[in-house]
């Protein structure tokens, strides 16, 4: 089957844009030759969590409901610009770019191709965000909502994993490889990620123009180092523990995505 056309990137506006492109990159994935079809495992999921952070919004959970929208579409717009690049056959960012080529192999176990999605966006992208969103003096008043969201996303934390071991039936057995280990796929940490990423976009706040290109570009090589040892972890136990849990994986695209979504 040939891959569909990709299309020049145009920014998403709104919320419920940001929604409907993600269910279009689902939708691509779903009909792709299975490689390039894994794509659409972030995407499910980011998906979910971009309607839940709908639902906080019409909910009042933020104490700027139309700010936290313009944070969420300039959030999106990145990973949307960089996908877009993907399949035009043009180079994203470093970090996005170990995220892409990932999906090409068939190795990676489900978690990583999560965890390479949420490495690249919010290790590189929502700080930037951040600040694009709320620049200089608006930036500190948002540190409440941006920490909100903190709240989202543990509550889908207990349905992703019981998604994710739907599956893949052996990915309980990850943990248990090596306790002990310093490894990116065992310790990656969602609220280390969120704290770092505020941390980013209030040194970028402090930068100028010139200066905040330089350390996007500076932070963009240290997250996709983070992401190449999540894709392919140097110790020799960890790498056969994932073949191990990749073997009895389900292969079924489709599948995964809906377990996902």
């Amino acid at each position: 089957m040939t891959p569909a056309p990709a299309t020049p990137h145009t920014p998403a506006r709104t919320i419920d844009e940001v929604i409907a492109r993600l269910t279009g990159v689902i939708d691509v994935a779903r009909r792709e030759p299975k490689p390039m079809g894994r794509l659409g495992y972030f995407a499910a999921l980011y998906r979910k969590v971009t309607i839940s952070v709908k639902e906080g919004i019409h909910a009042g959970r933020f104490e700027d409901g139309a700010r936290m929208e313009r944070l969420d579409v300039n959030f999106a717009n990145r990973y949307l610009e960089a996908y877009d690049l993907h399949r035009n056959g043009q180079i994203p960012t470093q970090s996005w770019q170990v995220s892409f080529e990932a999906a090409r192999h068939w190795r990676p176990i489900v978690l990583q191709h999560l965890l390479l999605g949420i490495n690249a966006h919010i290790n590189l992208d929502l700080g930037a965000a951040a600040v694009e969103t709320c620049p200089g003096d608006e930036l500190q008043p948002l540190q409440h909502d941006f920490n909100e969201i903190n709240k989202i996303l543990a509550s889908l934390v207990q349905p992703v994993q019981d998604a994710i071991g739907g599956v893949s039936p052996w990915i309980g057995f990850l943990e248990k490889i090596d306790p002990s280990a310093d490894d990116a796929i065992i310790n990656f940490s969602m609220d280390r990620a969120r704290a770092s990423a505020w941390k980013f976009a209030v040194r970028l706040n402090s930068l100028g123009v010139d200066e905040r290109v330089s350390a996007v570009k500076e932070r963009d090589l240290d997250v996709a180092a983070l992401g190449r040892l999540v894709y392919k972890p140097g110790r020799v136990i960890l790498p056969l523990g994932l073949l191990a849990i990749r073997l009895r994986e389900s292969g079924d695209v489709p599948r995964v995505i809906d377990a996902l979504s």
